[in-house]
């Protein structure tokens, strides 16, 4: 069953058909006890009665044991009438008195006190005195089947109002279920109304405690989904802004090399389409792996990674056309720098580290080394640096930068850090105080998933 409402319905039912078949066997056994009690006090209270009338002669035995007979169906409604049925015996052995519809065999053996005794084929509860003076003996009892049947009278004046009060109960619940539940269906009411782009915050402050957390969990989905939209609107506004001049240029290009005669001319513009397509295709690439990479979910595969082997792989299969004009410089002890980590966003954060060192070097080194007394990856450059005010700048997406070169997309440190997040580092960036240029640097925490050697 699917249903809420269907299940809370069952449970409760049944949970309160349980409560009043327990309560119903708790009284039943209590009242079989007292009504045993009772029943045995009036026993004993008969047969005391009816020996104290014998023995000071108020009466004689065949009245005694009438009148017993007569008040205990006088007592008594009419289906229980002649219940209590009463003997009295000499110690001869004669039947010197009996009630009405009492048996001709003797009650019981006993001599005294209480005992339960086959008398023509039915059990009888039976409570006999003694009068050793007198030489009688008094002897009155009721047949178990009689009390039996009290107590199923009991027990069917208990279950009975159940079989009316139970399906009354029932439809109550099932109403109480609905009109409590009605928040929640005013909820999905509510949600159900809303535009596709509508995602207002639920109201919260008029929700009842139990429906609240659903609410709250809504809210923050809404936030998470509102957030989501948000970046892609900015993700698609900046790519339309960013694609919007190299296709112009690429366009412009195009419509030179066409109407140009002069060979010259057509080669430089073809040059140019290349330069173009080149700017696009590596702006898509990376705003791509910047998608990947705020889209979040699983993490991607992780195993043992060697740092300078990613490097050296990344160089090998560089496309920058300003690759061929720098000196790339690995230090040996990156072969032996080995981590524990998704390769595939190590070596993204690597490559835009790279290609960045090279987009700013035009002609000189970019050297990679091992930070010096801490766990991490440090590359620099011998280009013109970043000026200070622009050092808490250049992270955020598309932003250049007053010195950066026309090549560039505005989005290569922010995938850097980005990637950086997912692996547990740290980028951190300064200008060099040796000479002009950058440093960069990836660094792990201590104690954390960092790099080790060997």
């Amino acid at each position: 069953m699917t249903s809420l409402r269907g299940r809370l319905f069952v449970i409760l039912v049944l949970a309160t058909g349980a409560i009043w078949l327990c309560a119903t066997a708790w009284i039943l056994v209590c009242s079989r006890a007292e009504l045993t009690r009772v029943l045995d006090a009036r026993l004993q209270e008969a047969a005391r009665m009816i020996h104290s009338l014998v023995a000071n002669g108020n009466m004689t035995v065949a009245h005694a044991a009438a009148a017993a007979a007569a008040a205990d169906a006088g007592a008594e409604p009419a289906l229980y009438t002649r219940q209590l049925s009463c003997q009295i015996w000499s110690f001869d052995g004669r039947l010197v008195g009996r009630s009405v519809g009492a048996p001709d065999s003797q009650l019981t053996d006993q001599a005294a006190g209480f005992s339960d005794r086959q008398v023509d084929g039915e059990t009888w509860r039976v409570y006999a005195v003694e009068d050793p003076v007198k030489g009688f003996r008094v002897m009155v009892g009721d047949r178990i089947s009689l009390r039996q049947k009290l107590v199923n009278d009991l027990l069917f004046g208990l279950l009975a109002p159940g079989l009316v009060v139970i399906p009354a109960l029932g439809a109550l619940i099932w109403l109480s279920l609905g009109r409590g539940l009605r928040p929640l269906a005013v909820m999905a009411g509510e949600l159900a109304a809303r535009r596709a782009d509508d995602v207002r915050p639920i109201e919260t402050a008029r929700t009842p405690p139990e429906v609240r957390p659903l609410a709250v969990a809504l809210n923050g989905l809404m936030d998470k989904v509102e957030a989501a939209r948000r970046h892609e609107r900015d993700v698609t506004a900046f790519a339309a802004h960013e694609l919007r001049t190299p296709l112009a240029g690429l366009k412009t290009q195009a419509q030179i090399a066409r109407a140009a005669s002069d060979p010259a001319i057509r080669a430089g513009a073809l040059g140019q389409i290349v330069v173009s397509v080149d700017r696009m295709t590596a702006l898509v690439r990376q705003l791509l792996a910047l998608a990947r990479l705020e889209a979040g979910g699983p993490g991607l595969a992780v195993g043992r990674v060697t740092v300078g082997e990613v490097l050296r792989e990344i160089e090998e299969h560089g496309t920058l056309p300003a690759r061929a004009a720098c000196v790339v410089v690995i230090d040996p002890a990156l072969d032996r720098m080995a981590l524990t980590t998704e390769r595939e966003s190590l070596s993204l954060a690597l490559r835009n580290l790279h290609e960045n060192a090279l987009h700013h070097t035009r002609g000189g080194t970019v050297t990679w080394t091992m930070a010096p007394g801490a766990a991490g990856i440090i590359v620099c450059d011998e280009g013109e640096g970043i000026p200070d005010e622009d050092l808490g700048l250049v992270r955020r997406r598309f932003y250049r930068g007053r010195h950066s070169p026309a090549a560039g997309t505005g989005l290569g440190l922010t995938i850097v850090e980005t990637a950086a997040r997912r692996i547990g580092a740290r980028l951190e960036l300064r200008n060099r105080t040796d000479r002009s240029g950058l440093e960069a640097a990836l660094l792990w925490p201590p104690g954390g998933p960092g790099p080790s050697t060997g």
